[in-house]
């Protein structure tokens, strides 16, 4: 079989069926000249950083459990600080206590931050005595919270934080599908903060650390999964872009290389892993009706700038994990995360040294990704100057674009995959996978591919209980 995609969808996927019994041939075909899509470790002043995600969440055990079971467990270490702020009215103020994606629980919560004056407390306070319905339907979160609570909410305390997660426009992202426990919670109460609380309460608890990662940083993790894999027998091709889907008789037909030398390859299932655009033209011709689900998915293309200094020159940086910076606030910069601060490997890693990378570009957004790199690195240093309190030169600085990165969940979204997944189920033997179906973080993009594995081996055994009966 054929999994399309060595990114952590395809490699889990591709993991999964290895590592069971009864385990298939399996080819990994990638148009990419390396594994791991946007999960990425480069030298930044001689030492290793995330150019990509660079947490794992805890509470989502599978990027955990995958990481122990291709030997990286005892690498894993949790964070040393989580204790992020946000930039907001020219300083850096404390989030909620006990929110739900930046949806607070209660007025008191919001006013020991400072992110509110006193008359938004007030409109925010309205929520719990205001009328209405609760949706019954998908809506969006950002304007759902500034409609019971206050446009103030919206802007500066939920939109940094989701908005953040998918470099999208909170009112525009699904609330069913970017915060499904509080979408639960707002089916049967009226007031947003009720809502909150009883989501909050229903949570996965625990006072253990909200992340892990690898020391060295996650993007260890693909190549780690993509060496146990080949371990296994799995053939990992690089630079193998895959221009072709075709139904056969017997399963499947790719068509990878370049337009001049083409390459048939047979597979009896396939497992595609790739994001909605690319997909979406592989099944244009074989499965029409997810296809045009998929191609209405649209991208956020983001950046990163990473910068190192001597500790010296950055004494004035916050202490916490990093800021996020609302878009109300009109800056390049939307999030600044410490990684030296939050990461404790660092400390032998990068003595001397703090580490800080600077994220920018959203939806929509893109123009300040076509800057070139130096004038990126100068208009990030001018922010931070005021956002972090470092003005020193630099020892080193890294600029890293993910153009069409990460997916946007709009409205409707749980429907759109639905759809998608119903009309590939009526194509035996294949299966999708990746960002743009059930999550972008690396644990649900890992559960994606699970998922997509289990429904390819599925389809083989029924297959081979059919040979072996004769039918």
């Amino acid at each position: 079989m054929v999994v399309v995609g060595a990114g952590m969808a395809g490699l889990a996927a591709a993991w999964d069926l290895l590592s069971g019994p009864g385990a298939p041939r399996v080819t990994i075909l990638e148009g990419a000249p390396r594994v791991g899509g946007p999960l990425l470790v480069s030298e930044v002043a001689g030492v290793p950083v995330d150019a990509g995600a660079e947490s794992l969440l805890v509470r989502r055990p599978e990027a955990l459990e995958l990481a122990r079971a291709v030997g990286l467990g005892d690498d894993l270490r949790p964070a040393a600080t989580t204790a992020a702020g946000v930039w907001s009215r020219g300083g850096l103020r404390g989030l909620p206590a006990g929110s739900v994606m930046g949806v607070p629980t209660s007025v008191a919560s919001l006013a020991g931050t400072g992110l509110l004056t006193d008359a938004e407390l007030e409109r925010a306070a309205q929520d719990e005595s205001m009328p209405g319905e609760p949706p019954q339907d998908d809506v969006a979160v950002g304007r759902h919270v500034a409609q019971r609570l206050g446009a103030a909410v919206a802007d500066r305390v939920v939109e940094p934080l989701l908005g953040g997660v998918y470099a999208g426009h909170a009112a525009e992202l699904s609330l069913q599908a970017t915060v499904p426990q509080l979408a639960a919670a707002v089916r049967s109460e009226r007031s947003l903060l009720a809502a909150a609380r009883r989501a909050r309460g229903s949570a996965p608890g625990g006072s253990g650390p909200v992340f892990e990662a690898p020391v060295g940083g996650v993007g260890r993790l693909p190549l780690a999964v993509a060496d146990a894999v080949a371990r296994l027998g799995a053939e990992v091709r690089l630079g193998a872009p895959v221009r072709e889907l075709h139904r056969t008789p017997g399963g499947w037909r790719l068509v990878t290389g370049d337009a001049r030398h083409p390459v048939a390859v047979e597979a009896d299932a396939v497992v595609l892993a790739v994001p909605a655009a690319p997909a979406a033209r592989l099944l244009a011709g074989e499965v029409p009706a997810a296809a045009a689900e998929l191609a209405t998915i649209e991208y956020a293309s983001v950046g990163l700038v990473t910068l190192a200094w001597p500790l010296p020159a950055a004494a004035r940086a916050p202490q916490g994990s990093g800021l996020l910076v609302p878009p109300v606030e009109g800056r390049l910069v939307k999030a600044v995360t410490l990684s030296s601060r939050k990461w404790g490997w660092y400390a032998d890693a990068a003595p001397g040294l703090l580490l800080a990378r600077a994220s920018v570009g959203r939806h929509r957004e893109e123009a300040a990704l076509q800057r070139d790199d130096d004038d990126l690195v100068a208009a990030v240093r001018a922010e931070l100057r005021e956002l972090i309190g470092v003005d020193a030169e630099p020892l080193d600085a890294r600029v890293t674009r993910w153009g069409g990165a990460l997916p946007q969940y709009a409205v409707g979204h749980l429907d759109r995959v639905a759809r998608v997944r119903a009309a590939v189920a009526g194509a035996p033997g294949l299966a999708v996978a990746g960002a743009a179906y059930d999550g972008v973080g690396v644990p649900a993009v890992i559960a994606s591919g699970r998922r997509a594995a289990e429904q390819v081996r599925a389809h083989l055994s029924d297959a081979a209980a059919r040979a072996g009966g004769g039918q």
